[in-house]
């Protein structure tokens, strides 16, 4: 008789965990070994990812960058707060400052994505359930809703609020004196990109605030 297979672990569970642990193991870890053994002593990316939390929108699967590349800060909508140095806790913040002033990053990419919840929380309002804190942090991109053409519709509208915060956060990083600092020597670029999860396209905006597809569509 052969052997009882196992049953598949439910979803969310610890043993899925430790299952998709086992596969990175077994399918992995092999090739990375190395490459982890060097980034044991130290990471020096040169890119910083300002991401969403969204489950659906991996910056290092996107970007298809390998360990080590990117330093990335992921939270609802992808958002940076202007600069306010006082004794409040400051994640976002404290990620921009540990990897521009510490790691010396060369390159800040704001990468939103399509059907964004935070962005449409902003716009039209937070669940019931996410009134805690998701709407108050929404408030940092509160002046994106004036660049949103309101006879916008749709998928059309939303994607034109998403584009919109990528703008706000991009004028709040460059509120951080220091960054703002290594923007206008030159040692610093900021990238706004926006991502299409149905499509898969990527959509750019360059410095003067235009959007346009990305190269190799």
């Amino acid at each position: 008789m052969g052997e009882t297979e196992r049953p598949e672990p439910a979803a969310g569970s610890l043993d899925a965990l430790f299952d998709g642990y086992r596969r990175f193991r077994e399918n992995a870890w092999p090739e990375l070994q190395r490459r982890f053994e060097r980034l044991a002593k130290g990471q020096s990316p040169k890119v910083m990812v300002v991401g969403c939390s969204d489950s659906r929108v991996d910056p290092q699967q996107i970007l298809d960058a390998a360990p080590g590349e990117l330093f990335v800060l992921r939270n609802v909508a992808a958002l940076v707060p202007p600069y306010a140095p006082d004794q409040r806790h400051h994640g976002a913040s404290a990620a921009i400052e540990f990897a521009v002033r510490v790691l010396k990053v060369k390159r800040i990419v704001v990468l939103a994505h399509a059907g964004c919840g935070g962005v449409n929380a902003l716009f039209n309002g937070a669940p019931p359930e996410a009134q805690d804190f998701v709407a108050g942090w929404m408030d940092i991109a509160a002046r994106a809703r004036a660049h949103v053409d309101p006879a916008l519709q749709g998928e059309e509208r939303q994607s034109a609020a998403e584009e919109a915060c990528v703008d706000v956060t991009v004028e709040n990083l460059m509120t951080f004196p220091w960054l703002a600092e290594r923007v206008n020597a030159g040692d610093l670029e900021i990238t706004g990109m926006h991502f299409g999860v149905a499509n898969g396209c990527l959509r750019c905006r360059d410095e003067r605030g235009f959007w346009a597809d990305a190269p190799g569509q």
